[in-house]
């Protein structure tokens, strides 16, 4: 079993990135998989967020890559945002390599004829970028796609979620027959199977389950808000701990460009992330948080998959999530590469069947509340359900006793409810006693 990087036999200039990065010891899905891909097998991997799935195939990639070659390997990626990051690890690696590598980035919202231009004087050996952009630039015969031996599809669910997948569809169809192609997502849908099995054959599956949903490094918090001003409970949330990065997330830009307007009118410098920005300014703040420039972010769930910003100590929902899947993209974004976080979701009563979806998931919180400006342990909400139990086993005449002066809320009422209980209790108990006394008496 492998113990560490070394022991992959990279090149010795990515062992010189590993070890600059900081990179000692592979994640399950580095190591079950980067031997199959160094191999030239096509694989698919499926893990959670967080698992390392980018390293999986970049490192792989340059430890193929020719310098003198056009394009080899191309990495497509659903959001402009993920792209980026991918971009921004692949140049950490490169760096490192004894001639230039070059690794371009093609999204969306960029000077497309630019890009043209450039690619007629000089073509990369990676190609990284969302699909539609790149598939534009291989139409437009800018992009030399005709010596390319890898194809990554990162995210493949979202892909498929967010329409992307005739366009990914489109590029692997252009590229080579005889391509490696590697298949990487939190989840492998049904509506995926057609597009795996068109270009994969025999692909080497690896499905690496963690052993929790959640990891066990993050403390996963539930805050019930009561009817209170969730703007002022996450002002508190954000301002009583001290948080190294907080990462608050909202279901909707327009909540999120409110939350964002009330705690910049509280004093926090707010960093905010969401679709309705332009590409530019997107880029530029994702760009600064990463430059720790920002100690608070308030983000739609476009940054809950697969965007790795470092250092985030804290995660906040102002709600539950809509999809029930994006809470674990959501509060992977803390307690990464073994460090510990802090998650704390915000609900009201009507959340209780989401709540309860989760559990079922296998996801355990922690009741908490806010007191005197702590966070203390709180009661268990199903404290009343568990209570219900207990009164259905009352004799039903004492039981509607008890809802009928629940109903009447009399000064009091709940000191005779006791009274009657315990009366019932000890009537019960003497039932029993000359029932056991009969009994012995017969049996003399």
């Amino acid at each position: 079993m492998t113990k560490e990087f070394k022991d992959f036999d990279f090149k010795p200039f990515i062992n010189k990135a590993l070890k600059a990065m900081g990179f000692r010891k592979p994640t399950p899905v580095q190591e079950r998989l980067i031997p199959t891909i160094l191999k030239g097998k096509s694989v698919v991997g499926q893990s959670q967020t967080g698992s390392g799935k980018t390293h999986t195939f970049l490192l792989p990639i340059f430890q193929k890559v020719d310098p003198n070659c056009p394009a080899q390997a191309v990495i497509t990626t659903p959001s402009r945002e993920l792209a980026y990051q991918i971009y921004e690890a692949a140049k950490q690696i490169a760096k490192f390599a004894p001639e230039p590598i070059i690794v371009h980035n093609y999204v969306g919202g960029t000077d497309k004829q630019r890009q043209i231009e450039k690619l007629s004087h000089n073509q990369p050996q990676i190609v990284i970028g969302t699909p539609g952009r790149i598939l534009d630039l291989i139409r437009a015969q800018a992009l030399d796609v005709h010596e390319v031996r890898q194809f990554v599809v990162d995210e493949a669910d979202m892909t498929l979620d967010m329409g992307f997948l005739d366009d990914t569809d489109a590029i692997a169809s252009s590229l080579p027959q005889d391509l490696q192609m590697m298949v990487f997502s939190a989840t492998i849908p049904e509506k995926l199977q057609p597009f795996l099995h068109k270009y994969m054959e025999n692909p080497v599956v690896e499905v690496v389950k963690n052993q929790t949903i959640i990891s066990d490094t993050i403390d996963n918090w539930l805050i019930s808000t009561k009817g209170r001003d969730r703007n002022q409970i996450i002002y508190k949330l954000l301002t009583m701990g001290e948080p190294y990065l907080a990462l608050v997330f909202t279901n909707t830009k327009e909540r999120a460009d409110e939350l964002t307007d009330y705690l910049r009118s509280q004093g926090l410098k707010v960093a905010k992330i969401h679709g309705g920005l332009q590409p530019r300014e997107r880029k530029r703040i994702m760009k600064a948080v990463q430059n720790l420039e920002y100690q608070y972010v308030v983000a739609t769930d476009l940054a809950a998959r697969g965007i790795d910003i470092q250092g985030v100590s804290h995660v906040i929902n102002d709600d539950l999530p809509t999809d029930l899947e994006f809470f674990v993209h959501r509060v992977g974004r803390t307690g990464r590469n073994g460090m510990t976080g802090t998650a704390i979701t915000l609900y009201e009563p009507n959340d209780e069947s989401k709540i309860e979806e989760l559990e079922k998931m296998g996801i355990k919180f922690e009741p908490k509340a806010i007191r005197n400006g702590e966070i203390v342990d709180s009661y268990d909400r199903n404290r009343r359900k568990k209570r219900k139990k207990i009164h259905e086993k009352m004799d039903p005449q004492l039981q509607g006793m008890v809802n009928k002066q629940k109903k009447k809320h009399k000064p009091g009422y709940k000191k005779k409810i006791q009274r009657a209980i315990k009366r019932d209790q000890q009537q019960k108990r003497r039932i029993a006693q000359r029932q056991a006394r009969r009994k012995a008496r017969k049996s003399r």
